[in-house]
């Protein structure tokens, strides 16, 4: 029986940040009610804006309730699930035959679910053949997860519970907004003195004791300048350094290249403020360094990363009870989309597929021969910016994401999209990426379907069903199961119930860094806070109580010890110039979530953040001429983007800050770069070299 009517009550999670705030769901379609669980400690009772109006999404009046194909007449119409599956199932088998299967691509969310990213990893390499899958979560923790592998062994955005952090006297937030960005999480750092890395003054900049506001893509020389300074001032925690980790001395000595003043010069942020952060750091019985997109989306974000990770080992943070280091996942299963096998270059389980032994266990489990699965594919904007091109791919196959909105460079990637043979979006919404797609396949929404999701802290989370999708809608898994019976597979490969495929990604991630065989929904559903890994022991799924605290007593490399890692600061691949005099910084804003095709169809969201706007100094503005509230331009040496003036002594004078959750012409990633690191391929989102005139004007 449906639930809708029943007067049942739902315990599910926000579909927003990678918090998951445990939230109860009530209420018929149309009229469901939100509200937060006082007994989940992660929002304790609280949630943001965003969590209090998520029902309203699933009552969107532009809902996607129909496939939709395009027509000879170049507009999408109606159609039927038999109609539309076929045709893609046919596109697909001659693109294949006549380009190979590398001509078929798929591109994934870090919203999915695990049941979902696991099925969409298995469907592009068993039912098409292809290693063309990634997805859009590589714009977001692939710096951190590529610094966090090396240097630990193991990428778990925290490898500690959120709660630790209540606890802590001093935490260092690098390029971190959660005051905005994730809020409930304000909760456990009220009892902190917060260090706040960031060039603007944000709302968490400003509850901060101690504020450092460098010059955009200058993170990582204050990193080697606050190390610097932990050397020179005795703050190294020798012992720990001795015993747990490697590699110290390469580090030490390029860090006494960056004395404070060097440092100074190169960030803008006072010596006496830097010597005041690290003294603040060393100073404290408990402390954290933690990371956010601000340190990570650049062309040199891993470095950034692994500087912070330097200096928390340093000063013997991370691995210590009360103390540590981590990364403040974005997405809502940011971090269980990067273990389960939609990254370009992962297996599930965080398994690798260049490892044959990986690669055995995995084709075991999937019922293939190891030596049919694809090698690894391009990274989310490589794989975007090949489509349509003579070696790209041809058709492509995007789930949970909508790339024309927060890809870099997104003019050129809109018109790669536009230059595909076939391009196919499930979604429940008419995204800006569907209205480009020549067949739409409407899916369910979050509070539609069950499944699981994993937080920030490595939890394994229960989403369930409060409503039953409406009529002519399907689940992604049905879509996914219905093509690959279409492609050859047999119905028994690829299941469609979340509980089925979950037993399935249990035995596929077991013996992986990221093990989750001994978890089970019996165990999630009795109430267990089961994070990852949790292997399945000889008594069966049962035993193991998980492992909320990474790294107590060794860290995750054969020998158990820490890497150092000796980085050294470079430019980023723009700087301002005669042309180009300011930096273009993007982000986030309260009342908005990633590319905004959810929370732009919420009244109370859009009322309070209706357009994207380019926030900018008054000093700035006059030399510009420039006025408030008005419509400005801001270019690059790769598109222009307009957005209306905000005035504000927030951010520093030679710097503007525009969110990117905004589509057509106010698409901030308009101006964004191709510049990618070289390790995570993450590009360059955080600092553009950026002229701003009052729009209609040349510069």
């Amino acid at each position: 029986m449906s639930a809708e009517g029943t007067g049942r009550q739902s315990s599910t999670h926000c579909p927003y940040c990678a918090l998951q705030c445990s939230t109860v769901l009530s209420g018929e379609r149309g009229a469901v009610a939100v509200r937060p669980s006082a007994d989940f400690p992660v929002n304790r009772g609280g949630l943001c804006q965003k969590g209090w109006t998520a029902p309203a999404v699933l009552s969107a009046p532009d809902r996607l309730l129909t496939p939709l194909v395009r027509g000879a007449d170049g507009e999408l119409a109606p159609a039927g699930w038999d109609e539309a599956l076929d045709l893609v199932a046919g596109r697909l088998r001659e693109i294949r035959a006549r380009h190979g299967a590398d001509a078929v691509a798929v591109f994934g969310g870090g919203g999915l679910t695990n049941e979902k990213v696991y099925t969409l990893g298995k469907f592009a390499r068993v039912a098409l053949g292809t290693s063309q899958i990634d997805y859009n979560g590589r714009f977001c923790m692939s710096s951190a997860a590529a610094a966090s592998t090396a240097a630990f062994g193991l990428d778990r955005g925290l490898p500690f519970p959120v709660t630790d952090l209540d606890e802590a006297d001093v935490i260092l937030l690098a390029g971190a907004n959660p005051a905005e960005t994730m809020p409930p999480l304000m909760r456990h750092l009220q009892g902190a003195d917060l260090v706040v890395v960031d060039p603007r003054r944000t709302r968490t900049a400003e509850r901060a004791a101690l504020h450092l506001q460098p010059a955009p893509g200058t993170d990582l020389a204050l990193a080697l300048g606050l190390l610097h300074l932990a050397v020179t001032e005795g703050l190294v925690d020798q012992e720990y350094v001795d015993a747990r980790t490697v590699g110290f001395d390469a580090v030490r000595e390029r860090c006494l290249a960056w004395w404070p003043e060097r440092a100074e010069e190169v960030t803008g942020v006072p010596a006496a403020d830097l010597r005041a952060a690290v003294r603040m750091l060393g100073g404290a019985r408990r402390a954290h360094i933690l990371t956010g997109r601000g340190a990570e989306q650049h062309s040199k974000g891993s470095d950034t990363v692994a500087a912070f990770i330097n200096l928390a080992l340093a000063l013997g943070l991370p691995g210590r009870a009360g103390s540590g280091f981590g990364t403040l996942t974005g997405q809502g299963n940011g971090q269980g989309g990067r273990e389960m096998g939609q990254k370009a270059d992962q297996l599930p389980g965080c398994r690798l597929l260049t490892d044959p032994a990986d690669r055995a266990h995995v084709a075991a489990v999937w019922g293939v021969d190891a030596g049919t699965l694809p090698g690894p594919g391009r990274s989310a904007y490589e794989l975007l910016d090949a489509l349509g091109g003579a070696e790209g791919p041809r058709a492509l196959l995007v789930f949970g994401a909508n790339p024309v909105v927060p890809a870099p460079r997104a003019a050129h990637v809109t018109q790669r999209l536009e230059a595909l043979d076939l391009p196919v979006v499930a979604d429940f919404v008419p995204s800006e990426t569907a209205a480009l797609a020549d067949v739409v396949l409407p899916v369910a929404q979050w509070a539609e379907e069950e499944g699981t999701v994993t937080s920030l802290e490595g939890r394994v989370l229960r989403r369930r069903a409060h409503l039953t999708p409406p009529p002519g809608v399907r689940t992604d898994l049905q879509v996914l199961h219905a093509l690959a019976v279409r492609l050859g597979q047999s119905p028994g490969r690829f299941p469609v119930r979340p509980p089925e495929v979950f037993e399935e990604l249990r035995r596929a991630s077991a013996g992986g860094r990221a093990d989750y065989s001994g978890i089970s929904y019996a165990r999630l559903d009795a109430g267990e806070a089961l994070h990852w890994p949790c292997p399945a022991g000889s008594g069966g799924d049962a035993g193991h109580p998980g492992t909320p605290r990474l790294f107590l007593d060794r860290f995750a490399h054969p020998d158990g010890r820490a890497r150092f890692a000796p980085v050294d600061h470079r430019p980023p691949a723009q700087e301002p110039d005669g042309t180009f005099p300011l930096y273009g910084t993007t982000g986030r804003v309260l009342a908005q979530y990633q590319s905004g095709a959810q929370t732009r169809r919420v009244p109370e969201l859009v009322a309070a953040a209706p357009e994207a706007v380019v926030e900018i100094h008054p000093d700035t503005a006059r030399r510009f001429g420039l006025a408030d509230g008005r419509l400005a331009e801001i270019g690059s040496a790769h598109g222009t983007a307009r957005a209306r003036v905000r005035l504000t002594r927030t951010v520093r004078a030679d710097t503007v800050f525009v969110p990117f959750h905004f589509p057509g012409a106010a698409r901030a990633n308009l101006f964004t770069g191709h510049a990618l690191d070289p390790r995570s391929r993450m590009p360059e989102f955080k600092v553009s070299a950026v002229h701003v005139t009052p729009a209609g004007e040349r510069p």
